[in-house]
């Protein structure tokens, strides 16, 4: 045994975890040494060879740097994040890796974890009982970068970089640069302060003829036709590649994450892949507090794609993305050939949602018609052969009706990967999109959030299976004790993408006791839904003679008790 790992030993104590009152062994992460990785490593090489016995490992509070150069180095392919077109490399930069462990919490002792170039900050992978609390992620180097606006004309702006945000000027051109990583032009979002949003806009690095970078630490930009923004605003910056992700859950149960601040996500969210009970409570996706900064987020902040038991979000805040806050979600593969009757070849179809384990024997699948997202056959699936990272072949339980076979365009979904949904008590703003996306069979229950001034409709029940591929249709959702303020319309935008009535894609949704502040004039829109009930709200809008809930190829609506109060 090393040093390190006698010292280590010697730290064992026991002590009292959470209300439960079990007794645990404790590991201290107590170096000042700058690497913290290498000590990262050793102790949970040390849990490991625990053999599940409950195990808290304490990080003594203070700042803590990690750097891509020492992280864990491994390919996963994740959900909406590598890009087989332009950006095909799977390795994740891994600074906490937790692999293949019972029984664990990590408690951070409210340190705060410094990353130096992109990485991912954890990586949970088939792991159990597993506990992250008490600590702030933030990076040195965030890949989104800021310019305020201080002067803008007709002909040119002037902008000031914050003082994270390092550059270098080249024929015109801006390079924006971090620890290991460098873009230009990129997409761009503005900033509002005063309403305190954010909106996609036209990125400033297009268009320019002259740039002078001023001794005051300022950017003077002069184009034929500037950019149509205000003094005060502030330009959000970045490239198109989510090749990290903040953290990641992987074919893992019972996992919580809590207390944390994550004020900055970079390059993609908190991604749940085929894991079961998920909880995320008093989670902070929102800049530090002073930093200056207005953004958070590269892309999503939390995306769960294929998992089940119980997806639990609570008492947290969401502020400053990049896109949408919240997206559940499973994936429509394509049938692309009946290879016989009990044999199908299915295939990812979005360049972005490739190569990961979207089967496994026992399964329960759906054949879907991808026009009308009818489900037309249940089947189990017995066994799973992947034949490149976009292609598998499925052999099923039973044998597919030569009447099944002969239809086009269809699709299959996982239904056993399908979890309950409960988002309570959270808060929305300063977000380009929209704040909640969901669609699973499972009962889902969203109340008691605020949602702040999304450009987009503040909830979105979709289910596609011709554009991002993301399944399925709901069952069951209640909607009830939230409060819209002035989102995008419909605020609650009920819309499955079928060309085509064949059966309701959805069913049983209650929309009841919220509160509407309405920009324009339209709550709800709901289409292909079997059984709507929208009552007991209150609406305010600008106008009175406008329609606030509309509906098209519905069954079984309620739409009573609803108070509309015009706006003076």
């Amino acid at each position: 045994m090393n040093t390190y790992l006698q010292r280590l030993a010697l730290t064992l104590c026991c002590c009292l975890v959470s209300a439960t009152a079990w007794c645990s062994d404790t590991l201290l992460i107590n170096s000042h040494s700058s690497n913290v990785h290498q000590q990262l490593e050793e102790s949970l090489r040390l849990v490991k060879s625990r053999k599940g016995k409950p195990t808290v490992l304490k990080f003594e509070t203070r700042q803590y740097e990690f750097y891509r150069e020492h992280t864990v180095q491994k390919p996963y392919f994740v959900s909406n994040t590598t890009n087989k077109n332009h950006n095909p490399s799977a390795i994740k930069h891994i600074a906490i890796y937790i692999k293949g462990i019972k029984n664990l919490t990590i408690d951070g002792g409210n340190s705060l974890f410094m990353t130096h170039g992109k990485m991912t900050s954890f990586f949970i992978d088939s792991c159990e009982n597993i506990v992250l609390k008490n600590f702030s992620i933030d990076a040195v180097d965030p890949t989104v970068v800021e310019a305020e606006v201080l002067e803008a004309t007709s002909t040119y702006l002037v902008l000031k970089p914050h003082s994270s945000a390092k550059y270098t000027i080249q024929n015109n051109r801006i390079i924006w640069s971090g620890h290991q990583w460098q873009f230009e032009g990129g997409i761009a979002q503005i900033y509002d302060p005063n309403l305190n949003t954010s909106d996609r806009c036209t990125s400033p690095m297009s268009g320019i003829q002259k740039i002078e970078n001023r001794q005051d630490g300022t950017l003077k930009i002069w184009y034929e036709k500037a950019p149509h923004v205000r003094a005060g605003q502030v330009y959000q910056l970045r490239d198109g590649f989510r090749d990290e992700v903040v953290g990641s859950i992987l074919k893992s149960k019972n996992i919580i994450l809590e207390n944390i601040n994550l004020h900055f996500l970079g390059n993609f969210g908190i991604v749940g892949q085929y894991s079961e009970n998920i909880t995320l409570s008093n989670l902070n996706c929102e800049p530090a507090l002073n930093s200056g900064r207005t953004c958070a987020g590269f892309a999503d902040f939390v995306q769960m794609s294929g998992c089940k038991g119980l997806i639990q979000i609570e008492n947290c805040r969401f502020e400053g993305a990049q896109d949408d806050p919240i997206n559940i979600h499973g994936t429509h593969l394509k049938i692309d050939e009946f290879i016989s009757d009990k044999q199908i070849k299915v295939s990812f179809r979005h360049p972005e949602s490739y190569g990961f384990e979207a089967f496994f024997k026992g399964d329960k699948i759906e054949i879907v018609d991808s026009e009308s997202l009818t489900a037309l056959k249940e089947f189990a699936v017995k066994q799973v052969n992947k034949i490149s990272q976009t292609e598998i072949i499925l052999t099923l339980d039973k044998s597919i009706s030569p009447e099944l076979r002969e239809r086009k365009a269809l699709v299959v979904e996982n239904i056993t990967w399908t979890p309950h949904v409960s988002i309570r008590n959270c808060y929305f703003a300063r977000i380009p999109t929209r704040g909640i996306l969901v669609t699973t069979r499972k009962p889902v229950e969203i109340s008691h959030n605020v949602f702040f001034r999304t450009p987009m409709s503040a909830i979105l029940i979709a289910n596609d299976a011709r554009s991002w591929y993301e399944s399925g249709p709901v069952h069951q959702v209640r909607i009830h004790d939230n409060q819209f303020i002035e989102c995008g319309e419909p605020v609650i935008y009920i819309n499955p993408e079928s060309s085509k009535l064949e059966k309701y894609v959805h069913r049983d949704i209650a929309i009841f006791n919220n509160r509407f502040v309405l920009k324009n004039q339209t709550a709800v829109y709901a289409k292909s839904v079997e059984g709507l009930h929208i009552y007991n709200n209150l609406i305010s809008k600008p106008k009175a003679d406008v329609q606030s809930i509309a509906t098209k190829d519905c069954i079984d609506v309620t739409i009573e008790g609803n108070q509309e109060i015009i706006k003076q």
